[in-house]
């Protein structure tokens, strides 16, 4: 589905925000199938066209961080970075793995979660390829789940929190992050909260368009495209929040 993506879509600008390659499943067991070869692949052919690729890693492709400022293939790394909107309003993207001590519930907590994680994406695995059998549409078991679990729904709102304070230290209009695998885009203490998801569970991106708005979108399967799922006009915003905390 990401490959149907990025096939068949046209962007200026391609920002990768962290957890691309999976460096902590492939120390423990190699697996590279031709399908993900292909989606780096189509990366890179973007990357030599005329449109400019940032990756930004993650803290499962935390390798890459040691190549902050430079480029791989003709792709820009960099730990964070800055962008400026057509409406004029200052963008910080980060991964989101240096917020994890604020979230944490102790250690006992995050092991458990990363376990159960785990679990959590097996089983969503084996009920995708049961649903394609049976002519159903991709739906998430474990965005469903997660959204039930008391503890969840707490680390997400502390994660929340802990992101919209370093877009209000650095003084910027919008903090656009990953990590956590729930989309989410919305207006927090005055600036804009734009998580992207992932293309592990939720299959979801934030775009920016020509109008001036800040979209999330999921892909649709039926559709082979993508569909809206909330946004914000930029254009509504009001100036850099510098003028605001200065």
């Amino acid at each position: 589905m990401l490959l149907q993506l990025l096939q068949q879509t046209r962007v200026k600008r391609l920002f990768l925000v962290g957890d691309i390659i999976d460096v902590w499943a492939l120390q423990r067991k190699m697996y590279w199938p031709e399908s993900h070869n292909q989606v780096l692949q189509q990366i890179m052919r973007l990357a030599k066209s005329d449109c400019e690729v940032v990756y930004i890693p993650g803290n499962h492709d935390y390798l890459f961080k040691a190549y902050d400022g430079l480029e791989l293939a003709d792709i820009k790394v960099s730990k964070q970075h800055y962008y400026t909107t057509i409406t004029g309003k200052r963008v910080l993207m980060v991964h989101g793995d240096q917020f994890d001590e604020e979230v944490c519930f102790g250690r006992f907590y995050a092991k458990l979660g990363d376990h159960l994680y785990d679990l959590l994406l097996f089983l969503n695995r084996s009920l995708t390829k049961a649903r394609r059998l049976l002519g159903y549409p991709y739906w998430s078991l474990a965005g469903c789940i997660k959204g039930k679990i008391a503890k969840a729904k707490q680390a997400i709102s502390r994660y929340r929190q802990a992101v919209v304070k370093e877009g209000l230290k650095q003084a910027v209009d919008v903090v656009i992050c990953g990590h956590i695998h729930h989309p989410e885009l919305r207006q927090e203490q005055g600036l804009i909260y734009a998580n992207d998801g992932d293309w592990i569970e939720n299959c979801t991106l934030l775009c920016e368009t020509m109008d001036g708005q800040l979209q999330l979108r999921r892909w649709d399967e039926r559709l082979n495209s993508t569909v809206e799922l909330a946004a914000i006009s930029l254009l509504d915003q009001p100036q850099q929040l510098a003028e605001k905390v200065a």
